[in-house]
């Protein structure tokens, strides 16, 4: 597992151009959220074994990401050059890395919607992670002052990754303290569409130039929806994955029309990693996985937590054999070989994938 972090400075040093200094301001869920979840009162933590166990940076001990390694903006953050990786904004540090390899806002259960992940109690929504952010953008002004603050993050690159557990709120059963949302499909696109915009629209007031916006995946093929909703494992759940496809097609024309809106002066770039996802589930054994279906911490029904108890040799659940083989860690978020392939196709996708540019040329584009 740690040949990936070699694969990288090799990478770099082919790419020259990669090695600049490489700044990225993080915004999401559970999917890239680096550790902040550890400083909540909150029932979604990865902050224990065996979560981690393949991140070098720490040992192999969990840090508060929700996989076995790297997540995707750690990857891309190696591949384009950072320093370091971004910092949990929650963390005692976190405003000396504003000018190394950036903050980490997201936060695992979150969504862009307010009431989204209440079941978890703690949480950040997405524009409380902005607000954050705007504390963050304070202290820099402090030491940069206003207009090296802007110049700085003028040439960092700012990602959103949510949206999934708004979708997957809006179909569990309708029980109290859960926040399901009583709306139609299309009224909730409509709504996250209008919502995730608006966030938009403050990130690029508050100096965003360069932000991509990343859609949300399959999420009717992953163990735990399949698992909660009684679908075999050959099965997905086609209501769900429509609904999405409908959202992110909305999200698409909206960040379309954010960069006809902002003009020449900044670059939002759509990043579809639902055909990417979808690309691995359909073709798995191309891109070297030999089960899709099942996660690879814990099991696939009854839904089973991904945890260890004691100390090594004392595991609760069933951990896989080899952890590259498998697409999902546990029964939600994808293993870092996986994030690795989606890391890749956003650094390097065509317009299919990342418009109107791939994440590598988003970072080497000058204003």
């Amino acid at each position: 597992m740690g040949t990936h972090s070699s694969f990288f400075i090799i990478l770099c040093l082919l790419h020259v151009s990669c090695c600049v200094s490489f700044t990225n301001f993080a915004f999401g869920d559970s999917i890239v959220d680096a550790g902040n979840n550890n400083y909540l009162p909150s029932l979604s933590k990865a902050d224990y074994s065996p979560y981690g166990i393949d991140f070098t940076p720490s040992g192999g001990k969990p840090t508060g990401r929700y996989t076995n390694g790297f997540t995707i903006v750690d990857i891309v953050a190696q591949a384009l050059g950072a320093k370091t990786l971004a910092s949990p904004s929650l963390a005692a540090n976190a405003a000396s890395h504003a000018t190394l390899g950036g903050i980490n806002y997201a936060s695992g259960a979150s969504g862009i919607l307010e009431g989204t992940g209440s079941l978890f109690v703690g949480r950040l929504p997405l524009r409380t992670q902005i607000e954050n952010f705007e504390v963050s953008r304070a202290e820099m002004v402090k030491t940069m002052g206003e207009n090296g603050t802007l110049d700085h993050l003028k040439n960092s690159i700012f990602s959103l990754t949510i949206g999934s557990n708004d979708i997957i709120t809006y179909f569990l059963p309708n029980l109290p303290f859960v926040g399901n949302y009583d709306v139609s499909a299309t009224t909730l696109q409509d709504i996250m569409v209008s919502n995730m915009t608006l966030h938009l629209k403050r990130l690029h007031k508050l100096g965003a130039r360069k932000t991509v916006v990343v859609d949300i995946g399959p999420l009717g093929c992953i163990p735990f929806v399949r698992s909660i909703h009684f679908l075999p494992s050959d099965k997905c759940h086609e209501e769900m994955n429509a609904l999405i496809r409908g959202y992110n097609q909305k999200l698409r024309l909206a960040v379309h029309q954010l960069n006809k809106e902002m003009g020449s002066g900044s670059v939002f770039v759509y990043a579809n990693s639902y055909d990417v996802i979808n690309g691995m589930l359909q073709n798995y054994r191309d891109y070297g996985f030999e089960n899709v279906k099942d996660p690879c911490c814990g099991d696939f029904f009854p839904v089973s937590f991904c945890i260890r108890i004691g100390d090594e040799n004392e595991i609760s659940t069933r951990i896989c054999d080899d952890r590259s083989k498998y697409l999902f860690w546990d029964s939600y978020h994808p293993g870092e070989a996986a994030n690795f392939i989606i890391a890749q196709h956003m650094l390097n996708g065509d317009e299919n994938i990342c418009s109107p540019l791939n994440v590598r040329q988003l970072h080497n584009y000058k204003l």
